[in-house]
């Protein structure tokens, strides 16, 4: 009985402790304080304890893309401001990551950027075509030392 009641405390310890370095890393790290998806704009809009905000297009969030209006409108924070959930779509996405640009795995990110590569507009025709006029792009002059210039 001894041991379980020490065994209690210990947690409850640690717990404190842990409570108090989430309070202490909040002060400093933004937290979401409230999310909501814009159907107008297609994005995931998302406030921060620190009075900003930032907004990710909703299809390239893992796990978000083809998602229904009403499935993306069900976004959640998580308690400790530190991810978004959508419970429907089963999908748990990190604030400190989105804000850094990332929306999901290595594999998701590199599918984007495959897919951001191979995109075409008008614009990137354009720019292509420009720059095949301007022929080879000159080589680096290459100066080589003699022996009058050593010192």
């Amino acid at each position: 009985m001894v041991k379980k009641i020490a065994a209690t405390e210990e947690l409850k310890e640690k717990l404190a402790n842990a409570r108090a370095n989430s309070d202490a890393i909040a002060t400093f790290e933004p937290r979401a304080t409230r999310a909501f998806y814009d159907a107008y704009l297609g994005m995931i809009i998302v406030f921060l304890s620190n009075k900003c905000m930032f907004g990710f297009p909703s299809e390239i969030g893992q796990g978000l893309a083809g998602a229904s209006v009403k499935d993306l409108a069900e976004v959640e924070v998580t308690p400790s401001g530190e991810g978004l959930h959508w419970k429907t779509l089963d999908v748990d996405l990190s604030i400190p990551a989105l804000m850094n640009g990332i929306f999901g795995t290595k594999k998701w990110m590199a599918e984007l950027a495959r897919k951001g590569g191979n995109s075409t507009s008008n614009a990137k025709s354009e720019a292509s075509r420009l720059n095949g006029t301007k022929g080879d792009h000159p080589g680096k002059e290459i100066v080589l030392a003699t022996d009058e210039d050593e010192v």
